[in-house]
């Protein structure tokens, strides 16, 4: 194998993967709809103008075949009128009549077949065409549903690289420590609320200890002092519990 072909080849499958990549099927499928009704018109015009030329055959037919009789109506006067050579010249137009009718007639019979040929080939492409407009709906409800399905499937596969969803589940996070700040401050201002009120409910009795602080102070009164124990009245009580010991 040669280099150029080769290389022919591999430019023409790359040319068709990039139109394959290319192609729309719903778009493709209305386009050959189309080009098949077109199909359809010039066919029907084909067998239009095929029926136009089997009547226009047909119509020569019977003109040819016509003029035979009559050149032979006037082959008979002619010698009824005794000129033979012109009753003969007669029938020499009537054989030319005759032969002209009897090849448009084989003409005629071969273009009836055509006309049946292309009036079979109508019927099918029409019924093709019925067919095609069936499917054609049904084939884009499947084309769009599939590439539904696989965009689909695109987004899910790219959920955890995609940057919006990155930027989605940082922002959650945020919230989230938002959310653990805001509790923890709001555990911390009702502790420091609860040692307030125990310095309030604490209070009273620092203040009434003060007040009488006060009044000691503003009336010479000095502070109550304990009186001392005396050794000499811990001596008996010393000696009844030397006693006590010795008897066990």
């Amino acid at each position: 194998m040669g280099f150029f072909d080769r290389l022919s080849r591999l430019i023409r499958s790359n040319a068709n993967a990039v139109v394959g990549a290319m192609e729309d099927p719903a778009k493709i499928l209305d386009q050959s709809v189309a080009d098949m009704q077109s199909d359809l018109v010039k066919l029907r015009q084909a067998v239009a103008t095929a029926i136009a030329s089997q009547k226009r055959i047909q119509n020569q037919a019977e003109q040819a075949e016509a003029q035979a009789k009559t050149w032979y109506e006037r082959a008979e006067l002619a010698l009824q009128k005794g000129e033979e050579d012109l009753a003969r010249e007669a029938l020499g137009r009537r054989k030319t009549c005759q032969d002209t009718a009897t090849a448009l007639n084989t003409q005629l019979q071969s273009q009836a077949g055509q006309v049946e040929q292309l009036k079979k080939s109508l019927v099918a492409l029409e019924s093709k065409i019925a067919e095609a407009k069936t499917k054609k709906d049904m084939l884009k409800a499947r084309a769009q549903a599939a590439q539904a399905q696989e965009q689909l499937q695109s987004a899910v596969g790219n959920l955890g690289t995609n940057s919006s969803m990155a930027a989605f589940e940082r922002m959650e996070e945020k919230v989230q420590t938002l959310e653990a700040r805001s509790q923890a401050a709001a555990e911390l201002a009702g502790a420091d609320l609860e040692s307030q009120f125990a310095a309030l409910e604490g209070a009273p009795e620092v203040d009434d200890e003060l007040a009488a602080m006060k009044n000691r102070l503003a009336g010479g009164v000095t502070a109550p002092q304990l009186e001392p124990v005396k050794v000499s009245e811990l001596d008996p009580e010393l000696e009844e519990l030397k006693r006590s010991i010795d008897k066990l």
